[in-house]
């Protein structure tokens, strides 16, 4: 009795998970990507572009774009200081991406909060949602944010 009882509850598990089966795949082309996406904290707008074969992406947009000054925010986080003065707005934060069935990997994320670039993977989740994960390592030690499409 105890066999048939555990036989009934790995097939009805099983089967329950067989059923949830994986997101459904979109069809998309590489360019797809192309546009403005808002970040997942919605405090700013990224926008994606290509050159060449490769996809990038700059801040063209912040919900505080100035310092308590009235300055245009900077880079003042950037490990290299040379760099520290460069405006925010306009800066190139993902570089190098290219497109490989259906996921953008081989590039590099910036993050201005702290000063660092990450290895990084864009995904295209549907037409106006993008995946964006940035690692250290390997992708398991990592933190990723969801995008949406502005435009």
């Amino acid at each position: 009795m105890k066999n048939k009882l555990l036989l009934f509850a790995l097939l009805f598990f099983s089967s329950q998970v067989f059923a949830i089966g994986s997101p459904a795949t979109i069809s998309s082309t590489p360019d797809d990507i192309v546009g403005t996406w808002k970040n997942g904290s919605g405090k700013g707008h990224i926008q994606i572009f290509k050159n060449g074969n490769k996809y990038y992406g700059k801040i063209t947009w912040l919900t505080k774009s100035t310092d308590e000054n009235g300055n245009p925010k900077v880079d003042k986080r950037n490990a290299n200081e040379s760099l520290r003065n460069r405006p925010l707005i306009g800066l190139t934060m993902l570089k190098d991406f290219v497109y490989d069935d259906g996921t953008y990997s081989g590039g590099r994320i910036y993050n201005p909060s702290d000063g660092k670039e990450y290895k990084a993977y864009l995904k295209l989740d549907d037409p106006n949602n993008l995946t964006v994960r940035g690692y250290v390592g390997i992708s398991l030690f990592g933190k990723t944010d969801n995008w949406k499409r502005v435009k």
